[in-house]
């Protein structure tokens, strides 16, 4: 697992290659910013690291897992944010958790 800003680790596996990290841990920041910047993220910003999530994790179990473990440690929910991505469209900016 690696520290986030935010004092907690995010999800990882340990035979992932860096490339695989980095695009884990974009996605991971992106909600990020959806819940902890004043103008939020780019639907299409955060759209695009979730696709480069898929590419690492492409089983929906393996995601919805690793989506559970990143709400437990952070508080945020990449499933909400990618949801409100895909329907609102503009920024997202997220409300709720820490």
């Amino acid at each position: 697992m690696t520290q986030s800003s935010s004092n907690y680790e995010y999800p990882l596996q340990a035979d992932w290659s860096t490339a695989d990290i980095v695009a884990v841990t974009t996605l991971y920041q992106r909600v990020e910013d959806a819940y902890e910047l004043n103008q939020g993220v780019p639907a299409d910003v955060l759209l695009a690291a979730y696709r480069g999530f898929q590419q690492v994790v492409p089983q929906k179990f393996e995601e919805k897992q690793l989506g559970r473990e990143f709400e437990q440690a952070s508080g945020y929910s990449i499933y909400r944010t990618v949801k409100q991505a895909r329907e609102q469209g503009g920024r997202i900016k997220m409300k709720g958790a820490r």
